[in-house]
């Protein structure tokens, strides 16, 4: 069942269209992501879902409720949704309890049961109830905030970049962490975030955004794999694009013959890969390529390749585990797992 349907959502500021007939449709307790290059419309997105700004076209309903029809809009407060900034936004002045009392019911039954309810489903002590924001790290004035949020059982959790004011070591855990709390609670959540990978590992769907449009939407696997266009494969990682020759089965470039969906179509090409797909051994099989650069990187590397063709250089980067890799400056041959993706025609 469908919880949230954004249908043709355009919103301008003078000259700007920062929302242009975007629709969306949010699956019940699904976790979505929204990602896109700043100026994209990301935010203003979530801000006309949260109700803090006014649609000039288009709706907002969740569960049957329409929440916005253009300019008519039902205020942020009454709309059963969360929201989660990138600072947390706690009250400085109260404790934690506190600041979770003040998402709950003036006239909450047992707050003090409630409140050790809402600590614990965030992955807390009890003990950090009668602390301070300013006595918390950042990753747990982050879980407060969400507790806090949570504690009115929202209908929808809004997520504004919410993790990206915590250092890298600790973004991961505190991430992998809510994601265990929203899971645990069954609510719908929208995510927005400039983190591809942060993107990639929360989501259930991931929805691409480019100059206030909805470029893509899908399954994460399907969006890095199968991006509509550069601009979205580049977005959400390395790519190589190279030139290509569509064949009967397949595609033939510098690197060889691929496998690749063709849909029937001839001509000169554009192909993507990730660096991933490339395999490198000493012994092939594949074309030769020289090792020009090596940026080691632990467990993976990220190899620069150089290969020479009729006369022509293409360089390309390929990520391959560190472990036996060959010396800089060793010939290597190079293939490919998997099939490359079929940008568009070139001529």
């Amino acid at each position: 069942m469908t919880r949230l349907v954004l249908s043709g959502l355009s919103k301008r500021y003078g000259a700007t269209a920062a929302l242009d007939a975007v629709s969306l449709a949010v699956e019940r307790g699904s976790r979505v992501a929204i990602v896109g290059p700043s100026g994209s419309g990301k935010t203003t997105l979530l801000r006309v879902v949260a109700g803090f700004e006014a649609p000039d076209a288009g709706t907002v309903v969740l569960d049957g409720q329409v929440l916005a029809d253009g300019p008519a809009i039902a205020p942020a407060h009454r709309r059963r949704i969360g929201f989660v900034a990138q600072d947390g936004a706690l009250f400085p002045h109260l404790d934690v309890a506190g600041n979770l009392g003040f998402g709950l019911e003036r006239d909450e039954p047992d707050r003090a049961r409630r409140l050790r309810e809402l600590i614990d489903l965030v992955e807390l002590d009890p003990a950090m109830l009668s602390r301070k924001p300013h006595e918390l790290s950042g990753g747990q004035q982050q879980r407060v905030a969400l507790a806090r949020a949570l504690a009115r059982k929202p209908a929808l959790m809004l997520l504004d970049e919410p993790f990206s004011a915590l250092d890298t070591g600790l973004r991961e855990s505190v991430r992998e962490s809510v994601t265990r709390v929203l899971a645990k609670a069954g609510v719908t959540t929208i995510m927005v975030t400039h983190d591809q990978g942060e993107a990639l590992s929360f989501a259930d769907q991931l929805a691409v955004m480019r100059g206030g449009r909805l470029v893509q939407a899908g399954r994460p696997y399907e969006v890095y794999w199968r991006p509509v266009d550069i601009e979205t494969a580049l977005l959400l990682g390395n790519a190589v694009v190279l030139d290509a020759t569509i064949e009967a089965v397949g595609v033939s470039c510098v690197l060889g013959r691929l496998a690749a969906e063709t849909g029937g179509r001839s001509g000169r090409a554009r192909i993507m890969l990730r660096p991933e797909q490339f395999r490198l051994s000493l012994a092939g099989p594949g074309p030769q390529a020289v090792i020009e650069d090596i940026d080691f990187r632990g467990g993976q590397c990220a190899v620069t390749l150089l290969m020479v063709r009729d006369g022509a250089e293409t360089r390309f980067t390929a990520h391959v585990p560190s472990m036996d890799l060959p010396e800089l400056g060793s010939a290597v041959f190079v293939s490919v797992n998997g099939a490359a993706l079929l940008l568009g025609r070139t001529g």
